[in-house]
């Protein structure tokens, strides 16, 4: 009986399967077209298993940021115990992160639980234009998070303030994220949405191996736009935690975007910017 029984217990482990499980630290969306709603949404549709730690509700619409309400540091350091203290995480994302003091509380936990595969929104200001990070914390972000990361996805305002200067053109794009790695510690994808050209070419820095990547896809005529930096993130956060490599899992993840984008594009929601159609695989 004691060989059978361990038989069975052999065979019950070998068939035990691991969820890619990814974490999204970031801001709650009352609109759900972005934040913590998108990166669930995202990391799902990906094929993903998503946790949550939530840093501030919103009061969010399509139209814009009505209001802000931080989580109690407190509070969101014993969600980061919670989930990091039972769930073994094969990715991290993050986005919103509003004080200076919620950046060093989540960095203490990155450190502490020697957390692999993060990927980085450094948010700081929404699609409709609203700020979303105080400005006493850009200085933090900068140096106590970004150099953790494994790769930030900057577009092009807030590449901007991570430079201090403006991108006039897509052809600086290379230039300016070898320049933000070199400096950041961390590889850089600088997106290229904010621009006009039909063709956009977002540009990668791998910083390991010191190699540029772009990655072409045309615009698509559509005010849905919300939440699409939560949403590329998410799911290239999701491909990493399924064991591509970083090319590999931003290039999965803009086609992913790119489709949900072209899906999207005849639904209205709201009278502003709304949503992309996370699951039009579905």
């Amino acid at each position: 009986m004691a060989v059978l029984g361990q038989r069975l217990c052999t065979r019950i482990m070998e068939n035990i399967k691991q969820y890619p499980t990814v974490l999204t630290i970031a801001g709650s969306d009352s609109g759900g077209g972005a934040g913590i709603q998108a990166d669930i949404k995202s990391i799902s549709a990906n094929g993903g298993y998503a946790a949550s730690v939530i840093t501030a509700l919103t009061a969010q619409n399509t139209q814009g940021v009505q209001g802000i309400h931080a989580i109690p540091v407190s509070f969101l350091k014993q969600q980061l115990e919670s989930v990091f203290s039972d769930i073994e995480f094969k990715a991290v994302k993050i986005g919103m992160l509003h004080s200076a003091e919620v950046i060093s509380t989540v960095k203490e936990a990155l450190v502490t639980y020697n957390v692999k595969n993060v990927v980085l929104d450094p948010v700081m200001v929404a699609t409709s234009g609203d700020p979303l990070l105080q400005q006493e914390a850009i200085e933090a972000l900068k140096s106590e998070l970004l150099p953790l990361a494994t790769l930030i996805t900057p577009n092009l305002p807030e590449a901007s303030l991570l430079l201090g200067k403006e991108i006039q053109q897509q052809s600086e794009l290379k230039t300016y994220a070898q320049h933000l790695a070199e400096n950041f510690k961390t590889s850089v994808l600088l997106k290229a949405g904010h621009f006009e050209e039909a063709t956009l070419t977002d540009a990668l820095f791998n910083l390991e191996t010191k190699e540029h990547t772009i990655f072409e896809n045309q615009r698509i005529a559509t005010q849905n736009t919300h939440g699409t930096g939560c949403t590329l993130s998410s799911a290239i956060a999701t491909y990493l935690a399924q064991n591509f490599t970083l090319e590999e899992a931003i290039l999965k993840a803009t086609t992913y975007l790119h489709q949900a984008l072209e899906y999207g594009k005849n639904y209205q929601l709201g009278k502003g910017h709304g949503p992309v159609n996370h699951f039009y695989n579905f």
